[in-house]
């Protein structure tokens, strides 16, 4: 077969159809046929496989290349479709979505200017317009779709860093050099927020030490007196803060921020208030839409579709209260996006992003809100919170483990605990067994984490078909792993002390 048969085009059409037929059909085999979410193969195990393959000898044959998908990839993916996948922040995904991604993929658009999308960047528009809306930020909204949370966090800092410096150039009456400015600005945080935080301190400019970490309450919030306390400290210190960043829906608690008190103390202070809702999102389109009470009053947020809307990676977008403040990443290219266009009225997505060229993502859901419709994603939201309430019920009773605290989402922090007395770190190493026993078996996939300097286990329910049954199953296999874990080690102790190792006779 010469390589333009392989170019998607009029005379292909055939050959594509044939071609995702048969990848579709491999995967839905795979996906119909899991029994377990993940295999068990190790790196070791899978490397030889993959880096024996060679790369300059095609297959040339669509099935022949699918063979050898099976064994370097199908066979041993981690399927989050499965109940019993229970570890991170990835949800199933849902089928109207996974058609968008099929027409994205073929039609190959580029959101960065109208000549490269057309209607793609109008489907975009009105997206970010009803999600404005569900949140509450007024008329002069506007945002960007994005690759995921890190990057919609990095770029409302951005801009909050920005507006930061404008506004201290404003009002001075010897307006400093941006230079002279970054080194007083910081950001206020919660102890629980995400590490992209930081991290996007640190692409700014403005180093991790801008990043005041401020203290939560045993529900693993941000306290309001704490953030009140670090504004005043700041203001006599002669630093400027940027922004305070609020979670709604941190990730190893779920944990919601107080948003009504921390937007009183933002608008008092005249500061950016920037709301963390990658995973908080979903209630957007819940029976729970109260739980975001505060969020309209944010001036930018974070959202991730493909967290709690039931989207393929990637999917997530930034939101600004005031339009005009994403006028701090325009800029214009002769061959791309020249002002003359602005002018005219022509959209190109460009002039808002940080990217350049950038997947239509906002196809996936577009497809999932005019299929199965906002309250169809809602209520799928709703049931893994329901079905996190009822396993912290299941926890709290169940003196194997311990509960960190009761979860306003669906992610529940929790620890084996030995029967009778063990040291601290006697029980970290228990539990950290029962994780990797777990994840090795392939029957279940639960994540780890610290708390308070101690290690735990988490799960993260994104998955409506989990029951409160595989739970059940998952915490017995976590006991006994956790259980026999322990009594080899103190076994191994007992004998250790009953047969010391001789001492070493002093040499003469």
């Amino acid at each position: 077969m010469s390589s333009r048969a392989h170019l998607l085009n009029d005379r292909t059409a055939e050959h594509y159809r044939r071609s995702l037929t048969e990848g579709v059909g491999r995967v839905a085999e795979k996906i119909a046929g899991a029994d377990r979410p993940f295999t068990g193969v190790t790196p070791s195990q899978l490397a030889p496989a993959v880096s024996g393959i060679d790369l300059e000898d095609p297959l040339g044959d669509p099935a022949a290349a699918l063979d050898e998908l099976e064994n370097v990839y199908l066979r041993d993916a981690v399927y989050f479709h499965h109940p019993r996948y229970l570890a991170h922040l990835n949800c199933p995904v849902v089928i109207p979505a996974v058609l968008g991604e099929a027409v994205i993929s073929a039609v190959n658009s580029s959101l960065d200017t109208w000549d490269q999308s057309a209607g793609g960047t109008l489907i975009e528009r009105h997206l970010i317009r009803w999600t404005a809306d569900r949140i509450g930020l007024g008329t002069a909204a506007d945002g960007i779709f994005t690759s995921g949370g890190t990057q919609s966090n990095l770029q409302a800092l951005l801009l909050a860093r920005d507006e930061a410096c404008r506004l201290v150039e404003k009002n001075s009456t010897t307006p400093p050099r941006k230079p002279e400015i970054l080194p007083r600005l910081r950001i206020l945080t919660s102890e629980c927020s995400h590490f992209s935080i930081e991290k996007s301190a640190t692409l700014l400019g403005l180093g991790p030490e801008a990043v005041v970490s401020v203290p939560c309450d045993s529900d693993r919030k941000m306290r309001a007196s704490a953030l009140a306390a670090e504004l005043d400290r700041c203001e006599r210190e002669d630093l400027i803060v940027m922004a305070v960043v609020a979670t709604a829906g941190t990730t190893d608690f779920g944990s919601i921020d107080p948003l009504p008190a921390i937007a009183d103390l933002c608008e008092r202070a005249g500061i950016w208030m920037h709301v963390d809702a990658a995973y908080g999102c979903g209630l957007l389109v819940s029976r729970r839409r109260h739980l975001l009470t505060g969020i309209e009053r944010a001036d930018s947020v974070t959202v991730d579709y493909h967290k709690s809307f039931f989207q393929p990676v990637s999917s997530s977008a930034v939101l600004v209260r005031d339009q005009a403040t994403l006028g701090h990443v325009t800029y214009h290219a002769d061959y791309l996006n020249p002002a003359r266009m602005a002018e005219n009225a022509i959209p190109n997505q460009v002039d808002k992003s940080i990217q350049t060229t950038r997947r239509f993502d906002a196809l996936k859901l577009w497809l999932t809100l005019r299929i199965m419709g906002a309250k169809g994603v809602g209520e799928l939201f709703d049931e893994v919170v329901d079905r996190a309430a009822d396993a912290y019920g299941l926890l709290r009773d169940d003196p194997r483990f311990e509960v960190v605290t009761r979860p306003q989402l669906s992610t529940l922090v929790f620890r084996y605990l030995p029967p009778s007395p063990a040291s601290q770190a006697l029980t970290d190493e228990v539990n950290l067994h029962a994780r990797q026993a777990l994840f090795a078996s392939g029957e279940a996939v639960v994540a780890s984490t610290v708390v308070d300097g101690r290690h735990y286990l988490k799960f993260t329910l994104l998955n409506p078909e989990t029951s409160l049954e595989d739970i059940a199953i998952v915490l017995d296999l976590v006991a006994e792993h956790a259980g026999r874990c322990l009594t080899e080690r103190r076994e191994a102790l007992d004998a250790q002390r009953a047969d010391p190792e001789p001492a070493h006779p002093r040499a003469s």
